[in-house]
């Protein structure tokens, strides 16, 4: 409900944090600028929190997603994924107290008339394929890679991959309620046909993401959601050199990998695009001498 405050309020003290503001609120949870007093920082306080009108059905769902992405966070130590302090439940609310981040999300520069610089972009997509990398290393998968869950600070050249809240440990038991969740343009086709999602889900919406940061556009988009399922599904990712000709073919290349109908024809792992998108990166910054001299001697 809009204007909902939360459960919370300015200057109570919940969980061992005194709630400064309410930052954003949706229809499951809160989300809060608060002081550990413990620790006398300021950090972000995120609970379970249904809006006014919510069913306990989905109150359920929500504090069962919300207790897996505290395990699934708990397990995950990297400085360009958000960093969670700790996580329990308080007062009939579960919650997590996380680091308070600066800056904002990449959702600004995904008009055309705000792109990124190339180089910044691939190194942008760089940090988070490595990432990515070390969340399914510990059998951590995202679910919903998206612009609004990158949070980016250029004055502490700070890039977080955020909210794991439909994250899924990689053995834990497929939702029983076959909802789908996370965010349809950036969801890998399988995951539409009722498959579980894996590291290679999260590929795919690395690619998507990567498409839009370099185009302005999504790869597949349409005003209907039938319609746009139907693209997912079964129409083939367009070329980037149609819309970005400038743009060195090895990218190109990356992206049709990385958005491939079929997972297994995906790259092996977010390490293995990592490493491909920094060579894409310094072919951008090679002078043009030097990248033909190149080319010719790998021919």
């Amino acid at each position: 409900m809009a204007g909902d405050p939360g459960p919370l309020r300015p200057g109570q003290v919940f969980a061992g944090c005194r709630v400064e503001r309410l930052i954003a609120r949706g229809g499951l949870g809160a989300l809060y600028a608060a002081t550990d007093l413990a620790a006398g920082e300021l950090r972000a306080l995120k609970v379970v929190a249904p809006a006014p009108g919510a069913a306990d059905g989905e109150l359920a769902e929500a504090a069962r997603r919300f207790a897996q992405e505290a395990q699934a966070m708990a397990r995950l130590q990297h400085p360009d994924i958000v960093r969670v302090h700790r996580a329990g439940q308080a007062q009939g609310l579960s919650y997590l107290v996380m680091d308070l981040l600066g800056g904002g999300d990449l959702s600004r520069y995904t008009r055309p008339a705000r792109l990124l610089p190339e180089a910044v972009v691939l190194r942008l997509a760089e940090r988070l394929a490595r990432a990515l990398a070390h969340a399914h290393a510990q059998g951590v998968v995202h679910r919903d890679l998206k612009p609004e869950n990158v949070m980016v600070d250029w004055a502490a050249d700070r890039v977080t991959l955020t909210d794991f809240g439909l994250a899924r440990l990689a053995d834990a038991e497929r939702t029983r309620t076959g909802l789908v969740l996370g965010s349809p343009a950036y969801m890998a086709p399988e995951l539409l046909a009722g498959q579980e999602a894996d590291a290679r889900s999260d590929l795919y919406a690395l690619g998507v993401l990567l498409y839009q940061l370099l185009t302005g556009e999504l790869p597949f988009d349409a005003p209907a959601l039938g319609e746009l399922l139907r693209q997912v599904a079964s129409v083939p990712a367009p070329d980037l050199r149609q819309r970005r000709p400038d743009l060195p073919p090895a990218l190109a290349a990356v992206l049709a990998q990385l958005l491939a109908k079929r997972p297994a024809e995906r790259p092996p792992g977010a390490a293995a695009v990592a490493e491909q998108l920094a060579a894409c990166r310094a072919a951008l910054a090679a002078p043009p001498a030097a990248a033909a001299d190149g080319a010719k001697s790998r021919a």
